[in-house]
């Protein structure tokens, strides 16, 4: 079962859509046991759909599984109300910690099996969300940003970016950008805070990844084998591009985010059975 639904965060409305597991059959938003939760984090102007509707086939697969599963706009983006360029990181974290209370307080989700999967500027977002919040035990990274400021700016342009800080505003894909925006981008360096994060991270990355390079993968695996806890997993996509776009990408980034998390939950039944 599959519907949506409002979480007001601020003032502002973040639209959802919210998938069941599929062993609801009754339609009533409950199973027999707790369930995990996944949140997906869009990029960059995108929204809860995804370039092809891959976060609605990513949310419908995992639901298959077993998974809860939310996916929402961020402010400005969608269907959700306010002006995205006039946010900034901090809300944007803000934003998903919302998503997750609201997840979490659901009485069939299991508070200790919560995975964020994010999307380029979104994987940035699911990493500094789960440094700051320790209810996050796993993070899936397709194609994430490591240098926000840098990286945006590259998409939008240096001319935008410019218009920006001169004019107060500046244009981009029917999107007006403020210099708080920016700033803010340039605030924070998912690179250096990976080491904060303690669970287990899954990134994957295409090869022919135009808009972030996809060296950031292996720099992300390395720095996430640095800690003392938590384990790495990559996957490099052959010829994928940045929002895997060709059938063979696509089905390939949906069948190891589902194989790793279905992974993640067998080790977790068997620590359980092995505590018991």
């Amino acid at each position: 079962m599959e519907r949506n639904i409002i979480i007001r965060h601020k003032g502002e409305e973040l639209t959802a859509s919210i998938h069941y597991p599929a062993a609801d059959r009754a339609g009533t938003g409950r199973c027999k046991n707790r369930v995990p939760l996944a949140v997906i984090c869009h990029g960059f102007v995108g929204s809860r759909i995804g370039v092809d509707r891959i976060f609605v086939k990513a949310a419908r697969e995992l639901a298959q599984d077993g998974y809860m599963v939310i996916r929402f706009d961020y402010v400005g983006c969608g269907e959700s109300s306010g002006n995205y360029g006039s946010e900034d990181m901090e809300s944007m974290i803000g934003q998903t910690r919302a998503v997750l209370d609201y997840g979490i307080g659901s009485a069939d989700v299991d508070p200790q099996r919560v995975t964020l999967i994010g999307h380029s500027l979104g994987g940035a977002v699911a990493l500094l969300t789960g440094v700051r919040d320790r209810r996050v035990k796993n993070l899936v990274l397709w194609s994430a940003v490591g240098y926000p400021f840098n990286d945006i700016v590259k998409i939008v342009g240096r001319e935008a970016f410019d218009r920006s800080v001169k004019s107060g505003t500046a244009d981009y894909a029917g999107y007006s950008f403020t210099p708080v925006y920016f700033n803010s981008l340039a605030a924070f360096q998912p690179f250096q805070e990976a080491g904060k994060f303690s669970g287990d991270v899954l990134v994957i990355h295409g090869t022919s990844d135009d808009v972030i390079p996809v060296d950031y993968a292996f720099l992300y695996q390395k720095l996430f084998w640095t800690r003392p806890e938590g384990r790495c997993d990559k996957e490099i996509i052959f010829q994928g591009d940045h929002t895997f776009s060709s059938g063979p990408a696509q089905e390939q980034v949906l069948k190891r985010t589902r194989d790793w998390m279905n992974q993640q939950e067998h080790l977790q039944e068997e620590w359980q059975n092995w505590m018991i």
